[in-house]
């Protein structure tokens, strides 16, 4: 009973060290129950707020911006301007133009923070992972070797290491310096 009684006090203690503290994902989840409409065309709707709205670029038929909730730094969401959910609604021109802009988004992220690879997807449904199901995006993902660690794999926690008003800045100066997004 005594061992039992030792046991179970270690593991509360360890659990009760093992907040990873996170206050910016309040936002995220306050917002999960309101209907605030699609915050793609949100953002395609007010370019004055592109610098709060981490809008990278805007192009005749797509939107890019950082993922305000990433999966790791530099987590880009490439989508059509129209409100669309899926592939089959697509033109061809669009379908196009987001090809362009995950070559050149791959092109940005390249230069501004050296990534060793990519994961580029879409999600189609919220049971497929889709956190905005109603608005076609593709994800483009940065990845380094070793960027899983024991955080993510164990603590079931990303860990992001830099600001995204500081990365928007570095990727709008690659962008600058080297005339992308070229279409």
């Amino acid at each position: 009973m005594l061992l039992c009684l030792v046991l179970l006090t270690t593991e509360v203690s360890l659990l009760e060290r093992n907040n990873l503290w996170a206050p910016w994902r309040i936002n995220y989840i306050q917002g999960l129950d309101k209907t605030t409409g699609c915050f793609i065309c949100n953002n395609r709707d007010d370019p004055k707020k592109d610098d709060e709205n981490l809008v990278l670029w805007r192009t005749d038929k797509s939107i890019v911006v950082l993922n305000r909730y990433p999966y790791n730094n530099g987590h880009l969401l490439i989508a059509p301007l129209r409100h669309i959910p899926d592939l089959d609604q697509a033109g061809d021109d669009e379908l196009l133009e987001m090809t362009k802009l995950v070559r050149e988004s791959q092109k940005a992220l390249s230069l501004a923070i050296h990534p060793h690879g990519f994961n580029v997807g879409m999600n189609f449904g919220r049971c497929a992972g889709a956190g905005l199901p109603g608005h076609l995006h593709i994800h483009v993902v940065p990845r380094w070797n070793g960027d899983t660690n024991f955080m993510s794999v164990c603590g079931n926690a990303d860990v992001i290491s830099q600001s995204l008003i500081e990365l928007l800045a570095l990727l709008r100066q690659a962008s600058k310096d080297h005339a992308l997004p070229a279409l």
